[in-house]
């Protein structure tokens, strides 16, 4: 069956080598909300956590991200960490930060040990895009460099610039994520996905969100999206499913595929 490039930490394939990994994001409020939310997410067997500090109320104290952040990793043990703060021009929730305080707390983030990944957007300055490089090469942390359009769909070249962008930029991962109007711009992100799994040296990660972009989530990987996102105890994006239905498709897809 077509596939992309597997998500690999310290030289090893994420799961084992599974494809689609599935992701679940952490949005509580506050520590206890998050670390509640951590037990009952890793009963249903993510093989990522995802937390999306942006929704963190205390994401303006460094030291608290830090210290929640390792109190994270202990609970998920083998299970690896995804560290990301959203932006609200790409999605994300409000804070009271800085750009440059952003950049600063993911270097914190990354001497810190307690991430195996983290996600920045590359529609940020460029000298900070390189700044987090720096930071995440200097400590064995994987960078995903993103683009998101909670608007519409991008036509099929630029999607596949975005996917070029974040590989030229140095990312390890590079992820779309966009909004459809209609079900052809869903078909739009399948191609744009396939194209770049043939022809990026990295592994990629894409969805269409919202209701038609639901399908991409459930089969995205059949066409190179080396993972998807999962609901395990509240949504970060609009058209994840419960990680339950989707483990549930993936088995029948799995199974009546063709193997190459």
């Amino acid at each position: 069956m077509p596939m992309g490039k597997p998500i690999e930490l310290k030289g090893k394939p994420v799961g084992g080598g599974k494809f689609p990994l599935i992701c679940t994001p952490l949005v509580g409020r506050s520590g206890d909300a998050i670390l509640s939310e951590v037990q009952q997410v890793l009963a249903k067997q993510p093989d990522l956590l995802e937390w999306r500090v942006d929704f963190f109320e205390g994401i303006g104290d460094s030291a608290a991200v830090l210290a929640l952040a390792a109190r994270i990793k202990q609970a998920a043990g083998a299970v690896p960490l995804l560290f990301t703060r959203r932006s609200s021009r790409e999605g994300g929730e409000e804070i009271a930060l800085s750009e440059q305080e952003v950049v600063a707390l993911y270097g914190a983030v990354c001497r810190s040990g307690h991430v195996d990944l983290v996600d920045f957007e590359m529609s940020n300055d460029a000298a900070q895009v390189r700044q987090v490089r720096q930071f995440s090469l200097a400590h064995d942390v994987k960078l995903m460099l993103s683009f998101h359009d909670f608007q519409a769909t991008p036509e099929l070249e630029l999607l596949n610039q975005r996917f070029l962008q974040a590989q030229q930029l140095g990312a390890d991962i590079a992820k779309v994520a966009v909004m459809p109007r209609r079900l052809e711009d869903v078909l739009t992100l399948l191609s744009a996905t396939l194209q770049a799994s043939q022809q990026l040296t990295i592994p990629l990660v894409s969805m269409s969100m919202g209701g038609y972009g639901s399908l991409t989530r459930l089969f995205g990987w059949a066409f190179g999206s080396a993972m998807t996102f999962a609901i395990g105890a509240g949504s970060s994006a609009p058209g994840q499913v419960p990680i339950e239905d989707l483990n549930t498709v993936l088995a029948i897809l799995r199974k009546s595929m063709p193997r190459q």
